[in-house]
């Protein structure tokens, strides 16, 4: 995929976590959520992490507890077992990447954010690499996880991202030395909007933003007026404009 042109990157809105319903019926990161999004042509962000047999599953948190009623963790279960789980008492059931890259199969593009655990993520990022390897679909990687975003090198030809938040100096010094890495694109804490970095790779680097996570009209309001294509959740932006 050419990392030359990401002007698909911010086309259109991106479901955050697809487009679930805040969890009453619809859940995040559940085929359905990509399904939904999918119909309604979003693009879509997702969360992904590393089972304890090295597969590469669809979920947002490490602990299971939230989004499964199940103790434990992700890296002490298999991918067997994760999909054997369900989510939020739905049927749906935390998806592979696999399952997931199968479900949109190319329709819109997915953003998917590789979710580190120090001392249990060896080998993610080359094993989301294998996935995507023969993926025909617009998609990109980005990740919190600074030590992530220093092996996305080692996949020269996915777009990828770092996302951020913060409002110090501090913060900025570990964003600025995350360029050294070969990003393409910055996902930003829409809070914490505006602040010298985003200007930086906005008007310097001419790099694409995304906005998190917005929540309503005045929020996408917010974000176009920082050149910022809105991650949302929980209402329909498509209607906000209408």
């Amino acid at each position: 995929m050419s990392k030359t042109d990401l002007a698909w990157l911010t086309e259109r809105p991106i479901a955050h976590r697809g487009l679930h319903d805040l969890n009453h019926e619809v859940w995040e990161n559940t085929l359905s959520a990509f399904k939904r999004a999918a119909k309604k042509n979003f693009a879509i962000e997702c969360d992904v992490h590393l089972t304890a047999d090295n597969e590469v599953v669809v979920f947002h948190d490490n602990a299971l507890g939230r989004l499964t009623g199940t103790d434990g963790f992700i890296s002490q279960r298999t991918a067997a077992e994760m999909t054997a789980l369900r989510v939020g008492g739905t049927k749906d059931h935390p998806p592979l990447l696999s399952q997931l890259l199968d479900t949109v199969d190319g329709k819109v593009p997915l953003i998917i954010e590789l979710k580190g655990i120090p001392g249990y993520d060896d080998g993610l990022v080359e094993a989301v690499g294998r996935q995507l390897e023969h993926y025909q679909g617009k998609v990109a990687i980005m990740s919190f996880d600074h030590w992530l975003i220093r092996q996305f090198p080692k996949l020269p030809d996915i777009p990828a991202g770092l996302t951020a938040l913060g409002t110090d100096n501090k913060d900025f010094e570990a964003h600025f030395s995350m360029l050294g890495h070969g990003i393409d694109f910055v996902s930003y804490c829409l809070a914490h909007l505006p602040n010298p970095f985003v200007t930086y790779i906005r008007k310097r680097l001419k790099m694409p933003l995304i906005t998190w996570t917005v929540r309503d009209e005045a929020a996408m309001r917010f974000s176009a007026q920082h050149h910022g294509q809105i991650t949302f959740e929980g209402f329909d932006p498509e209607i906000a404009v209408a």
